[in-house]
């Protein structure tokens, strides 16, 4: 079976421009500078699809899966998507200033201690069934629960409240 030119790994290659941008080179040749990549699935399928979108915009590889990638390309592109995908993940929530929005809450996540403002009840989405939860705080940062039934009791009855 014959792979679509924009979806050929072979002979790709990675590297970082003088300004710390990715610089993706193609197995014909061909070199894209500045490309951003994009997750199809970041929370329910981070490690397929990808796309490595060009300057302009435009595909210029996609990735079916992120095993299938060069070890080198593929450490370059999971520090690229750390620095932009940055959503902690909620371990505790400690307190919260009122049970009407906007409330501060205090949290425990996976980057350390958090403080977060809900502004609106509605920045809570439900992912995938009742369980898991992405959060908006009001500066922009958003923070995940894979599975708000492992919370303990006490931040399960404050989530509770908002829900």
């Amino acid at each position: 079976m014959l792979q679509a030119p924009h979806s050929n790994l072979n002979g790709m290659r990675m590297a970082r421009n003088a300004h710390g941008r990715l610089v993706l080179t193609l197995g014909s040749g061909e070199t894209f500078e500045a490309v951003v990549p994009v997750r199809a699935y970041p929370l329910t399928a981070p490690e397929e699809g990808l796309s490595l979108v060009a300057a302009d915009g435009k595909e210029a590889l996609w990735v079916d899966h992120m095993a299938d990638l060069p070890a080198e390309a593929r450490a370059l592109i999971e520090e690229d998507l750390a620095v932009r995908e940055f959503v902690p993940t909620i371990l505790a929530i400690r307190k919260v200033s009122s049970f009407s929005t906007p409330s501060t809450w205090g949290l425990d996540t996976d980057r350390g201690p958090a403080q977060m403002v809900l502004k609106a009840e509605e920045d809570i989405r439900k992912l995938e069934g009742r369980t898991k939860l992405l959060i908006s705080g009001s500066d922009g940062v958003q923070y995940r629960i894979p599975d708000s039934n492992q919370l303990d009791k006490v931040s399960r009855k404050l989530l509770g409240r908002f829900l």
